[in-house]
């Protein structure tokens, strides 16, 4: 190695005088062979415990191209037969479409196999869309980032120590995160058990409404007033879930109370009469319709009709309004509450 350096160095200097213009070409590139065999040796070494770091200086102290502008003929020709050579230009021009191919190719292939797998999980009955869009993003991603780490391969560089840095970096950021983490473990029990899908109506974390979407670390929740509230999946998992679309029939429980001084029997009927011909009402399981309590201004009755889920607040609305537009016309009362005061004197 380091005679063919002296060659080298020798000729460089008859090359300002114009007297070994080919001949310093030839030896470069002998010089650049030597020393990728030199590199490849040194890899082996450090992998079997050496120390190759003043080797490594050595040879780049020695490698790389040297411009002498005084000599525009020999540059030009050194610079043509570097970009020519299999160890030089070529061999570079190989890696960079490798590298751009094997990107390309893991985008086109991360496009492919995330349709797929969204497809074949729209067919699963009761997958949740939560999972088929995590499934989704996941196998995307990963894709990626795969294809990445083996593009870099094929440009020469050595992920070894890459994959090793980003592994102690992540045990790093997950002692500095562990509440993030905690609402990631949450967000994949909830793909895992599915207590909501997205467009169910929830109560979890505190906040009621729909669900609009989820990730990993929290939740989307569109309130009914239309403010979207992101609760982190830490707080939903430990806490009560409440999931008002879960089932496909709800029952709606309703309270009705007169006066003393009506006619319980009327309103009996009455309400019978309203919840079984309303359209909505379903006819099985049956509704219940009965006096439940004697309360202190008013006898209250209940009312337990089922319907279907989307239907629940139409029933709601629309019985209560029933109700009282026939009790006025019955004339039925809704009693205010009262309390009964007697007064009683005392002699002296």
């Amino acid at each position: 190695m380091q005679k063919k350096v002296a060659e080298v160095s020798q000729l460089q200097l008859e090359k300002k005088t114009g007297l070994a213009n080919k001949e310093i070409v030839e030896l470069q590139e002998e010089q650049d062979e030597l020393l990728n065999r030199f590199r490849v040796v040194l890899d082996e070494w450090e992998r079997k415990g050496g120390d190759a770091k003043k080797y490594r200086a050595y040879a780049s102290a020695v490698s790389g191209l040297e411009f002498d502008f005084y000599n525009l003929q020999a540059t030009f020709m050194v610079l043509k037969n570097w970009v020519m050579s299999p160890q030089g230009g070529l061999r570079w021009v190989g890696r960079l479409f490798m590298f751009g191919s094997i990107l390309f190719a893991s985008w086109m292939l991360s496009r492919v196999l995330s349709r797929i797998s969204g497809e074949a999980l729209s067919r699963v009955e009761g997958a949740s869309s939560l999972l088929r869009t995590f499934l989704v993003n996941f196998v995307r991603q990963a894709i990626l980032i795969l294809g990445f780490v083996v593009s870099l391969s094929a440009l020469g560089i050595n992920t070894s120590p890459i994959l090793a840095l980003i592994g102690g970096a992540a045990f790093v950021i997950g002692l500095a995160l562990q509440g993030t983490l905690s609402n990631f473990a949450q967000g994949l029990l909830i793909l895992a058990y599915r207590p909501f899908d997205v467009g169910d109506v929830i109560d979890a974390g505190g906040v009621s409404g729909i669900v609009d979407s989820m990730n990993m670390l929290s939740t989307t929740i569109r309130t009914f007033d239309n403010k979207k509230m992101i609760v982190p999946n830490g707080k939903i998992g430990g806490d009560t879930i409440t999931n008002a679309t879960a089932s496909s029939t709800r029952r709606i429980d309703m309270t009705f109370g007169i006066g003393y001084d009506d006619d319980v029997t009327k309103a009996q009927k009455i309400l019978e009469q309203i919840i079984t011909e309303h359209p909505l009402v379903m006819k099985d399981p049956a509704p219940l319709i009965k006096m439940n309590e004697l309360g202190d201004s008013a006898i209250n009755f209940i009312a337990r009709p089922w319907a279907k889920t989307g239907d629940y607040w139409t029933v709601f609305w629309e019985v209560t309004a029933a109700v009282k537009e026939e009790f006025d016309s019955a004339g039925i009362s809704f009693p205010y509450p009262q309390q009964d005061v007697h007064l009683y004197q005392v002699k002296e």
